[in-house]
């Protein structure tokens, strides 16, 4: 936070101050008639297309500049405030003002959790608010949700047709009220309502049915996590057949009765965005939930909704022995966006829920819930949504306007605006009408909120995403970028590292500069360019893109390139085309990759974990819930000319008698320490000791902790990504910091 300018009047005793950052919808202009009230000072504070101005005069002005950052309310992020004297008024009156139009630099925040005061409200039988499933007030509820533009006011947002009541009028105009302001202020006498009653989802899903509730984000689809049966049914209605499902318990207290967590990740589950936290599952829900998996998505409760129904639950319908567990997971069909709209969600999930519940609050922006996990005591992102987004990423550097499109899976967009880049909430895969259609909603929104006009579109370099053909369809100029360089510089984007540093990609697929299928690779990375030094020793992918779907495919691949073709019909027998593989495999026209996801796959492959995936990502996760401890393979890596073969260590994967454990723990710390390896002769040669690390396959948490750990061991100085996740939701960020630097470029010479 930096503060520039004057801290006492001069010529005049009045101070006008500007307050950049997150400080429209959080209370910010609350706080300021309170602190101004205290030090007895007459002015003004007002939202404007900047963020705050406030106008301050008399004899305790230096108290009040002093006091500003230090006691802001919880949801507000001061980025910086510049200060200057101007003539006094002579006025001791200090009041709130009607916000200013113009061109805008603020920002929107993110939704937060129910806080404590209105939790306390919501069970208090003396409260207007009590048993209300949408109390709010200035520190938490729904933002970015309800948003549809700046500056941020009741007439801005899907509240405006939710005339106040008297009693919320008073409150909103009370000084001294929580609610002061508050934009989302509502009751039940004037404010949304739910089409069922909290007594009504709590005794559906007791009785062993599903519910659709309509969240902060969007539908979600919730049931009895202790339920095998209903669990099973819920992925046969929404065609979900190993993807695991997130749970939700009622209290902080639950989390340990269903999985082990640390105080980092208890904080993190506590903490106002209220991410799903990947935690070790204690296998005491139902088997279906997350099938063949160490890890179990954890949330505590988000909306006021969410509390209501667990109080329900447990007055109600109590159970004296443990705790209430619900899974709660997106309503989107067939992997489609998340539902929003009323009359959609009745039509599309009558088939899944035998209860639908709706409310007359619309959601103007579709968010998911975010996923986080805990790695080496910080979090990491699996996928970034509501509660964090649209919070930007500080940037070292003033940047020129750019639009970043991402790729086609786990798809998010960037928008720079000076020295922030907002990356987008999770849009999801692309390969559907609906997935385009709500990835241009995002395009659209994103540039109207920020109100920014983007110069250039930055794309991936594979021709037929539909990412890269929405940016060839526009009339902006365009600069493609190579799919695992954006990796790396979604890392050096938000470090800050403008210099020349190293980059191990590990990811699943990426149009390579050759065209080729790249995917586990060492860069050397220059300002916006960057060079190939190492990669993966290929493997044949026979079937092409169907490999990377089906893991026998890949670990036949490596029986073959071992010079074990015979043994393919045999190993897998249960697979029709097993036969006729080795002859394809010998004709010299297969696809091959350097893919480190395919590795994954392959060893997976090998050791019978994973033959067809129904999800991606599947077999490398059941890889790694198989790891207790890892080892490492002696002499299981060769590395010649810069490329890394892992064949030692597949040819011992490929025993027959090996347990599946053993060859998890054996892939891992080989794979890691082979990666070390790597990378640190890549530094002798090159002199470089930064290294940045992005791609898929460290969403991996063992992969990523050894791997950083082994780094840091050999004196050199990784960065994995914080505020992005490491996967293709962090693509956009990076395509945006190169094409960004080449404008820079261009225009310096």
């Amino acid at each position: 936070m930096i503060v520039r300018g004057e801290t006492t009047a001069q010529n005049g005793k009045r101070l006008r101050l500007h307050v950049r950052g997150a400080v429209q919808g959080v209370g910010f202009r609350p706080y300021v008639y309170g602190l101004a009230a205290r030090y007895r000072l007459g002015g003004f504070v007002a939202n404007d297309p900047h963020g705050v101005v406030i106008e301050v005069e008399g004899e305790r002005m230096s108290d009040f500049v002093a006091a500003l950052p230090l006691e802001k309310p919880p949801l507000a992020r001061i980025d910086g405030i510049s200060i200057q004297g101007i003539a006094a008024v002579l006025s001791d009156e200090f009041c709130i003002r009607a916000s200013g139009q113009g061109k805008v630099s603020t920002r929107i925040v993110a939704d937060a959790a129910t806080c404590p005061q209105c939790l306390s409200e919501l069970f208090d039988p003396s409260s207007r608010f009590h048993l209300y499933p949408f109390v709010n007030c200035t520190h938490c509820g729904p933002r970015f949700t309800i948003a549809e533009q700046l500056p941020y006011d009741r007439s801005a947002t899907a509240m405006k047709r939710f005339a106040m009541c008297a009693a919320c009028a008073n409150d909103y105009a009370d000084p001294t009220s929580r609610r002061f302001h508050a934009e989302t202020i509502a009751c039940p006498q004037c404010g949304p309502r739910l089409s069922h009653s909290a007594g009504e989802i709590a005794a559906t899903i007791a009785a062993g049915k599903i519910v659709a509730i309509k969240g902060l984000g969007g539908y979600q689809l919730i049931c009895d996590a202790r339920d095998d049966s209903v669990v099973q049914c819920l992925r046969r209605r929404k065609q979900r057949d190993q993807k695991p499902f997130a749970v939700m318990v009622g209290s902080v207290d639950a989390v340990s009765e269903i999985a082990e967590a640390n105080m980092a990740e208890l904080a993190l589950l506590e903490s106002s965005p209220r991410p799903i936290v990947l935690l070790m599952s204690r296998q005491r829900l139902a088997s279906a939930i997350a099938p063949e998996l160490s890890r179990i998505g954890v949330m505590l409760p988000v909306a006021p909704l969410h509390h209501l129904v667990f109080h329900e639950l447990n007055s109600s319908h109590p159970r004296t022995d443990k705790n209430w567990v619900i899974v709660v997971t997106s309503a989107n069909p067939g992997g489609e966006p998340l539902l929003i709209d009323n009359r959609e969600a009745e039509q599309r999930l009558g088939a899944i829920a035998d209860l639908i519940v709706t409310h007359d609050r619309a959601i103007v922006t579709r968010v998911d819930d975010s996923v986080a996990s805990v790695v080496a005591g910080r979090m990491r992102f699996i996928r970034r949504a509501r509660g964090y987004v649209p919070e930007p990423v500080r940037l070292a550097r003033s940047l020129p306007p750019v639009l970043a499109v991402g790729g086609a899976l786990k798809s998010t967009v960037t928008v720079t605006r000076g020295n922030e880049a907002f990356v987008s909430q999770h849009i999801g895969d692309l390969d559907t009408v609906e997935g385009i259609r709500f990835f241009e909603e995002t395009v659209r929104h994103l540039i109207a909120t920020l109100d920014v006009e983007p110069v250039v579109i930055a794309h991936d370099l594979h021709p037929n995403m539909a990412s890269t053909r929405f940016a060839e369809a526009s009339s902006q100029r365009l600069i493609a970028v190579q799919h695992h360089h954006a990796h790396a510089a979604s890392v050096m984007a938000e470090h800050g590292i403008e210099g020349s540093t190293l980059a191990l990609v590990l990811d699943g697929f990426g149009y390579g500069s050759d065209g080729g299928n790249w995917g586990g690779e060492i860069l050397l990375c220059e300002g916006a360019r960057f060079q190939r030094i190492g990669h993966l020793a290929p493997l044949k992918m026979p079937g092409g893109e169907r490999a990377a779907r089906e893991p026998w495919r890949m670990a036949a691949s490596v029986l073959h390139s071992l010079g074990r073709g015979e043994a393919i019909p045999r190993r897998f027998a249960s697979r029709p085309q097993a036969g006729r593989l080795c002859a394809l495999l010998d004709q010299s026209d297969v696809p091959v990759t350097t893919s480190a996801g395919r590795l994954f796959d392959a060893a997976a492959g090998l050791l019978g974990l994973s033959s067809v995936q129904s999800y991606e990502g599947e077999a490398a996760l059941k890889l790694e819930a198989r790891v207790r401890g890892s080892r490492v393979a002696d002499d299981g890596w060769v590395i010649e000319d810069g490329v890394l073969s892992m064949h030692p260590l597949l040819d011992c994967l490929s025993a027959d008698a090996l347990d599946p454990t053993e060859g998890a723990e054996l892939f891992h710390g080989t794979f890691a320490a082979a990666c070390v390896d790597w990378i640190a002769r890549a530094a002798q040669q090159t002199g470089l000791t930064s290294v940045t690390l992005s791609g898929g396959c460290f969403l991996n948490a063992i992969l990523a902790e050894e791997i950083e750990r082994g780094c840091l061991a050999v004196g050199l100085r990784p960065q994995l990504p914080c505020q992005v996740p490491p996967n293709d939701g962090g693509l956009s960020l990076g395509q945006a910091w190169i094409a960004a630097l080449l404008l820079l470029e261009h225009q310096g010479s």
